[in-house]
């Protein structure tokens, strides 16, 4: 049996050394003892199909840092946004600075450039973690200071370009507008899923969700969706089912457990019945049904 326990929050010493060796504010969530700092990547512009589509669509990548549930250490978790000249350099850093790699990957199909996105791991002290994140990415277009900003605030945000509350209603859960999109984070609160230690959690990047990009009548989606082994098939199932296309199936992590698949999605249509897919997708996660069950 996994241990039970509840994760030592970070101190404000430790948050501080994070932020310094980033040079950017993060989000503490207090009740995940998770701290996080996105890295999106401002410098770029993407196109899905040939139309533009906005960074917070699915092009932010983030840094998070929380301790092991026995607190002797911490892990450091990442997902980088990077364009394919940008991977092996990256890969090397991380080793040079004595961090690892997870997994290497798509997200999307039909985007221009075409972006990839690399996980990286450690194990130390959270200082310690956060010297060699910055240090890796330092000459790369991830650390936030070689970012340019964001740009200026979007005519419209998800909130004007969006349904809220029938979305909600359909989806079953409150969204966050971010900019011009609208997103889902849904956690695996039905699982304790360990790796290095330290459980994860939503804020570290045990999570399916769903962003919506352009506007309600004629809207994107795109997402990712954290399933045990068994539960795969019958998502694919639940997605195709819903003229939504299966992207990518593979891993984020190392040596969890239990074993989590992941499973990016592409969709576009109205923004309700992209809704009803991602929800019948959700319906299919935590039904405990073993693999030799579905096998007879």
């Amino acid at each position: 049996m996994p241990p039970k326990g509840k994760t030592p929050p970070l101190s404000a010493a430790e948050t501080g050394a994070i932020e310094a060796a980033l040079g950017k504010k993060g989000t503490y969530v207090e009740a995940q003892a998770t701290h996080t700092t996105p890295l999106p990547r401002n410098d770029l512009k993407l196109t899905i199909k040939g139309e533009p589509v906005p960074i917070s669509f699915g092009f932010g990548g983030w840094v998070a840092v929380k301790k092991t549930l026995d607190g002797k250490s911490a892990v450091l978790m990442s997902d980088t946004v990077l364009l394919q000249e940008e991977v092996n350099p990256l890969i090397s850093a991380a080793h040079a600075n004595g961090l690892e790699v997870g997994a290497i990957h798509n997200h999307f199909f039909y985007e221009e450039p075409r972006i990839f996105y690399m996980h990286i791991h450690g194990i130390g002290s959270v200082e310690e973690l956060a010297r060699k994140y910055a240090a890796t990415i330092k000459g790369s277009k991830l650390f936030p200071a070689n970012q340019p900003p964001a740009g200026p605030a979007p005519a419209r945000t998800g909130k004007e370009l969006f349904d809220l509350p029938s979305l909600d209603a359909i989806v079953k859960y409150t969204g966050a507008v971010n900019g011009p999109t609208y997103k889902y984070t849904v956690g695996r609160d039905d699982l304790q899923v360990l790796a290095m230690g330290a459980e994860m959690t939503a804020a570290i990047g045990l999570n399916s969700w769903a962003s919506f990009a352009g506007t309600t009548d004629a809207a994107h989606i795109a997402g990712d969706m954290a399933m045990l082994e068994n539960e795969v098939n019958p998502v694919i199932r639940a997605l195709r089912a819903n003229n939504l296309e299966v992207v990518a199936v593979h891993n984020h992590m190392l040596g969890d457990q239990p074993r989590i698949i992941f499973l990016h999605y592409y969709g576009r249509g109205p923004a309700a019945q992209l809704a009803k897919g991602f929800r019948a997708a959700l319906n299919q996660l935590g039904q405990s049904k073993s693999l030799d069950t579905m096998r007879h």
